[in-house]
């Protein structure tokens, strides 16, 4: 089984995605470490979208649970439409903001004002990237079934909707644990 965790950044996709991957005994992919070739400093360099969708679909073929994290906007139909389901979540600007600025702090010791302003035009839609609007373009697009979260939860708050959705008739089917 596959599950996607995507919102915008900051909303919590890669918590989430790690959490769930866990209880679900799945694999945990970040689709960021897919999309950005790695480089010094990091996020400089974009890999084409066949290659993406081929290191994908490889990690899919290792590792038939998987759950992934973050965006696969324009990866292709072969990657978008391989998922079993899809949690989306928004969470307000001022929040994301506020945990960006936190997280790139304690990662890299800085914080850089062209992402955070990137970032923070999710809801009106930045020129390039993911915006509020093409996520949700995209998500009904999907055939999958598709749970949306929405407002400040915490993780365990978001994984008991998620147990909830799994359990519901039109929920994606999620095989025993064994």
């Amino acid at each position: 089984m596959r599950l996607h965790v995507t919102g915008a950044c900051g909303s919590g996709t890669s918590t989430l995605g790690r959490a769930l991957a866990m209880e679900l005994g799945a694999a945990f992919i970040e689709a960021d470490d897919i999309f950005w070739q790695p480089s010094d400093p990091p996020f400089q360099i974009i890999r084409p979208a066949w290659q993406r969708c081929a290191l994908l679909l490889t990690a899919f073929a290792r590792h038939p649970a998987s759950v992934v994290s973050g965006s696969v906007y324009a990866w292709g139909p072969e990657v978008e439409d391989a998922f079993d389901g899809i949690v989306f979540l928004y969470v307000d600007t001022a929040l994301r903001v506020q945990r960006l600025r936190a997280r790139e702090q304690a990662l890299y010791g800085k914080v850089i004002p062209e992402f955070i302003e990137w970032a923070a035009q999710y809801d009106t839609g930045p020129p390039r990237g993911r915006s509020l609007a093409r996520q949700r373009a995209w998500l009904a697009a999907r055939s999958c079934p598709v749970l949306r979260l929405e407002g400040d939860m915490s993780t365990g708050q978001r994984l008991a909707h998620i147990r909830q959705w799994l359990q519901a008739p039109g929920g994606p089917r999620v095989p025993a644990r064994p």
